[in-house]
């Protein structure tokens, strides 16, 4: 079959999902869920022969790696999206006009959403439970890196929904090839909408080819700015945190930004991150303030390229400022609308960059690590968008639902 006919397929199931009633998709998520607990040896087993063809030197590496815990906590995110309400049905304005029609507004699902990503294994199972709640039929195109992977999981999911008498087709995994990319992103009329999970690059290839709507997703340079009046006791653990907890994920730090009077306080600052070996690039400033106090084969001295970038590994920018407007004009320019974090006493500075910086998470004395579905009581997410058109920051269930108009009249006519 080729892709195109497969997406035929998925467009017929995508209607007959409206019929589904929702206590029936919860027993499908927990369904799965189980499924994912009892056959943990072969997604592993699977798993295994991808990161096999993988240098585990790679940044990618640590995203495509399954473990135990790691499929523990993807069952448990299914079982709390099993338990959330339906988005779809609810009436979000209503009105009775003069004439006396009834007007509803009433969210609805977008129908076929597909999602592009590279070495994400977890992406399947996260974008397949948000997708079934939410009364959605999901096209997935992974990567290469994690085709084997994929496999096994979607037909893990298969196999539930055969039990269910659910048609398959509302899930559908296409090859791995270029090719499918393609079809994909010139489905017009067969898939709504396009969300691409990786990295800058491919979120740009996807926006800048596709012909179906796309919502941007995952590119994440992300700020820490240590303000004049930062606390070290927890601008440190903050630091911390948010660089080295994966270093593979979008809300990973990439540059501490730091009030130039508070030099001083940058090797408590960063010490701890020489136990990961964290290759700091700094600018002059910092260079000085750091190099008798920082293992000198992980210092470097900064250059252009070390800042506005994403580094997906154990490596970090330290950029020197004199004030918090500065600090507010740099991540202006060079983040990605991700998420940004100030660490500050000052309540009126912090309002101000909160206000003021332009992301999609802002955070005051917590770490961008918490950019995630999940922590922000979403359930899994489907993405973290960075634009700014109809879904921002972390995605989860309503963000993957539209509305459509609902009229009631008793033989009204238009004059």
């Amino acid at each position: 079959m080729d892709v195109n006919a497969q997406l035929q397929e998925v467009r017929i199931a995508s209607r007959l999902l409206l019929r589904l009633k929702d206590e029936t998709i919860a027993e499908v998520l927990n369904a799965v869920a189980d499924e994912i607990i009892n056959r943990t040896d072969v997604i592993l087993a699977a798993n295994q022969e991808d990161l096999n063809r993988m240098d585990p030197a790679n940044p990618k590496y640590d995203r495509l790696k399954l473990t135990k815990e790691r499929l523990e906590g993807i069952a448990a995110d299914m079982r709390n999206v099993a338990l959330l309400p339906s988005p779809v049905g609810r009436i979000l304005r209503e009105t009775v006009r003069p004439n006396g029609l009834k007007i509803k507004q009433v969210s609805v699902p977008f129908g076929v959403i597909g999602i592009i990503y590279e070495a994400r294994p977890n992406v399947s199972f996260d974008v397949f439970s948000l997708c079934l709640r939410s009364h959605n039929a999901c096209v997935l195109k992974g990567g290469s890196d994690a085709q084997i992977t994929n496999e096994a999981s979607v037909g893990i999911i298969h196999a539930v929904l055969q039990r269910f008498g659910i048609d398959n087709h509302v899930v559908e995994l296409l090859p791995a090839d270029r090719e499918a990319t393609a079809a994909l992103l010139h489905a017009r009329g067969l898939v709504d909408l396009i969300i691409p999970r990786g990295s800058s690059g491919l979120i740009r290839f996807v926006r800048d080819n596709a012909t179906v709507p796309v919502i941007e997703t995952g590119a994440g340079i992300c700020h820490t700015y240590f303000d004049k009046a930062g606390d070290v006791k927890k601008g440190t653990p903050i630091i911390y945190n948010a660089k080295t907890r994966r270093v593979s994920v979008c809300n990973a730090l990439d540059c501490v930004l730091l009030h130039r009077d508070r030099l001083a306080d940058l090797p408590l600052l960063c010490g701890p991150l020489a136990d990961k070996d964290v290759i700091v690039y700094a600018d002059l400033e910092a260079f000085n303030a750091l190099k008798e106090h920082y293992p000198e084969h992980l210092l470097l001295p900064a250059t252009e390229d070390s800042f506005g970038t994403e580094f997906l590994d154990y490596k970090m920018a330290v950029k020197t400022l004199g004030s918090l407007d500065e600090a507010i004009a740099w991540i202006n320019k060079v983040a990605s609308g991700h998420s940004e974090c100030i660490v500050t006493e000052d309540k009126e500075a912090a309002d101000r960059f909160c206000s003021e910086v332009d992301a999609a998470c802002v955070y005051w004395n917590a770490p961008t690590s918490f950019s995630d579905g999940a922590q922000f009581g979403l359930g899994a997410e489907i993405g973290i968008s960075t634009q700014k058109l109809h879904a921002r920051g972390p995605m989860a269930l309503e963000a993957i639902t539209t509305y459509k108009w609902m009229i009631e009249g008793e033989g009204q006519i238009r004059k």
